[in-house]
């Protein structure tokens, strides 16, 4: 639990009814938020364990039959961690992971530069490199 924030990534009730279909009667434990998603209509009932939940898949989990605990929770009801399944969502889909490679301008480098906003002149100013004037 006690890690960088990137490690506490957030997955919505529709990524975990998928990863918990056929084992419903299990405890899905996910170290970060669980969001709501609207363009998934029906949640089957489901034992959710997480750092925090938003009030909207809060109500709708509720609403399924399902239930919202927390971690002293979990250890209370389950102090082995049998009957748990623990979850994690992608931690490389943060903006930021499209920096991280081979230098931009490389052959074979999809990494993404810095980029300031442009500029008076139309062209963009590196930021990490200070304005380079042409001659």
């Amino acid at each position: 639990l006690i890690k960088a924030r990137k490690f506490r990534s957030c997955m919505s009730v529709a990524t975990l009814a998928k990863h918990m279909a056929g084992n419903e009667q299990r405890i899905a434990c996910v170290v970060g938020s669980i969001l709501d998603d609207t363009r998934f209509s029906e949640i089957p009932a489901l034992t959710v364990c997480a750092l925090k939940f938003s009030e909207t898949a809060r109500s709708r989990i509720v609403k399924a039959g399902g239930s919202c605990i927390t971690f002293d929770q979990l250890a209370m009801k389950s102090p082995t961690g049998s009957n748990c399944m623990l979850l994690r969502s992608p931690t490389k889909r943060r903006e930021v992971e499209k920096h991280f490679g081979k230098a931009p301008g490389v052959p074979h480098s999809n990494t993404k530069p810095y980029q300031a906003r442009k500029g008076p002149s139309g062209r963009h100013k590196e930021k990490r490199r200070g304005l380079r004037v042409g001659k």
